[in-house]
Formats: structure tokens, C-alpha cells, sequence
């Protein structure tokens, strides 16, 4: 049985993760007003207490780190700010859990890859992100694995879940707002549900806790199957009952951005699988799962927008 903490709660992963909590996974998961990471007093004793709560209930600890800098575009000009949440703040958090013993997993991005591959990257591949927010990320990434030799950074992509702002949720509401909308057509990656990575990395606790850890220590976890943002905001509108023939594509250099985007950062699962974890589903079947449980859902059938047209 596990006692986890999640840094970074009140995100929308944090709480996907809260309403796993279980008898045999007991999740606590305060937000960073209630806990921040750059505090360091506070965490060590957070984290203090996380060992010793273990060990009175007879679990096993985890820190699960769901906090981070997201804001990629304000990054650019807040690199302080990006650097110290996304990097410092694990630092912090890996020392305090290797001092007391206690396994972490901290969660990283596609972005800390230049998106130039034509295949889905590994974990080993060489990291050469093209913006701050992704080197943030992976100066982070280096904090946790010196600091703590008993972490795993799991990195995964275009994350989207029913309490946070997301595409899922900008989709949702330029539907109601605009007759068309122009989304970029030449950017590809793994929409991956929150919810479905909370409940892959509670399998990957637990096989921590059990003593069979993976041998890798960066790993990737996202949703199964690769789209653009523009199919899937086609499969956004088809959800809700909207047109998908009103999201029109256009390209990444007709909206151009503060922070360039990788072209392409699909993510391969395969380190996931060869370490005896369950891959997650595909990202088509999560988005209308997501939408049923969220009450938005009206279409029927998983797979009504596929169709030749999404290609164009």
C-alpha cells in the first residue's frame, strides 16, 4: 500500500491523482499555496511527515511533483520565475526525499525535445529544446535524477483533464464563440487525458513499492496514437456536437508565437511497456471517454470524425 504526496494539487494532473485515493493508495495532494516547492523548509518537513505517516500506517512514500511553470509563451520573458518552479523547485524536493528515503516520480514534457525527429522519441534521445519553458524542464529533469538515485521522471504531452486550462477547454469555448476557427495543422503529438496518466502513474508507484522498480529511470507516458492540434480540435468539435468543417487548418508560421513549438514531439511508449506498465489508451477513445464523464459529450460513436477530409 502506498502513502503519496502530490506536489502541485490544485493542477489539473493533481487532481486527477486526488480522486484516485484509495485504501490502498492514500493520496494527499496540496496545492502550491498550501506547499510550495521553493520553500525549502516546508518541504522538508512535508516530506518528513510523508515518510514517518508511512511507516505509522505501515505503506510505503512517494512523491509524485505535478508542479511546474506551464506558461511556455510567458516563459520567454519570465525565465526566472520558469527556471525556479521548473527546475530549482525539484532540486529542492529530490534532496528532502532522498534524505528521508522516499522514492520520487516527477513529470516532465515532450517539450524538452527540437521536434525534428520522424518517429516517436526515446527517452534516451538527445534532449534540445527549442524554448524556455522545455529547458526549464530539462534542467529539471537533471536536478531530480543527481539528487535523488531513487527518481524517475516521466515525461508525457499535450495534457489535458477537466480541472485546468487546456486546448480541450480553449476549444470548447471558441466553439461558442467564432463561426470558424484556424488551428495549426503542422505540429504533432500525444493528447493525453489526465486522468489516464494519474492512473498510470499509480501503477507505477506501485510496482516501486513493491520492490520491482524500472530499470530505466526516464520514461515516457502518453496517450497511444499521434494527431496535430487541428484534428484534434476536429475531434473536440465532433464531441460536442459541432461541425468539424469549422475548424479550418493553417500553418504554425501564419500565428506565430513568443516561444517556438517542436514540430514534431510524439512520444514512445515502449520504455513504459518493457517495464511492465500498462501503455495508456488511445488518445481518440480517452477524448470521448473524457467528454462523456465531463457531460459535454454528445456524440456517439468514438471515431465519427474520421475521415478522409482530417487529412487535408
Amino acid at each position: 500500500m502506498l502513502s503519496i504526496l502530490v506536489t502541485g494539487g490544485s493542477g489539473q494532473l493533481g487532481r486527477d491523482l486526488r480522486a484516485l485515493s484509495s485504501p490502498e493508495a492514500d493520496v494527499r495532494a496540496p496545492g502550491s499555496a498550501e506547499l510550495d516547492v521553493l520553500d525549502t523548509r516546508a518541504v522538508t518537513e512535508a516530506i518528513s511527515e510523508l515518510s514517518r505517516a508511512a511507516v505509522r500506517a505501515n505503506r510505503q512514500p512517494l512523491l509524485i511533483n505535478a508542479a511546474a511553470y506551464t506558461a511556455v509563451d510567458a516563459a520567454e520573458t519570465d525565465q526566472e520565475r520558469a527556471y525556479a518552479v521548473n527546475a530549482a523547485g525539484p532540486r529542492i524536493l529530490a534532496f528532502a526525499c532522498a534524505r528521508y528515503g522516499v522514492p520520487m516520480v516527477h513529470i516532465s514534457t515532450d517539450y524538452v525535445f527540437a521536434g525534428h525527429a520522424r518517429r516517436p522519441y526515446r527517452p534516451e534521445e538527445t534532449r534540445a529544446a527549442r524554448n524556455v519553458y522545455g529547458r526549464s524542464k530539462a534542467a529539471g529533469e537533471d536536478e531530480v535524477l543527481i539528487e535523488n538515485n531513487r527518481s524517475w521522471v516521466v515525461r508525457t504531452s499535450w495534457l489535458y483533464g477537466a480541472g485546468g486550462a487546456n486546448f480541450v477547454r480553449t476549444m470548447i469555448e471558441l466553439e461558442r464563440e467564432r463561426e470558424t476557427v484556424s488551428v495549426v495543422d503542422d505540429q504533432h503529438g500525444s493528447p493525453t487525458w489526465t486522468a489516464d496518466l494519474a492512473s498510470g502513474l499509480l501503477e507505477l508507484g506501485q510496482i516501486i513499492a513493491d520492490g520491482h522498480p524500472p530499470r530505466q529511470r526516464v520514461l515516457h507516458c502518453s496517450g497511444t496514437g499521434a494527431t496535430t492540434w487541428y484534428r484534434f480540435a476536429r475531434a473536440i468539435f465532433a464531441e460536442i456536437g459541432a461541425d468539424p468543417e469549422r475548424v479550418r487548418p493553417c500553418a504554425t508560421a501564419d500565428f506565430p508565437r513568443p516561444a517556438p513549438r517542436p514540430t514534431y514531439s510524439v512520444l514512445s511508449n515502449d520504455a513504459w511497456r518493457t517495464a511492465g506498465l500498462t501503455p495508456l489508451r488511445a488518445w481518440r477513445s480517452a477524448l470521448h471517454d473524457f467528454f462523456a464523464a465531463s457531460g459535454y459529450g454528445l456524440s456517439a460513436d468514438p471515431s465519427a470524425e474520421q475521415s478522409p477530409v482530417m487529412g487535408r
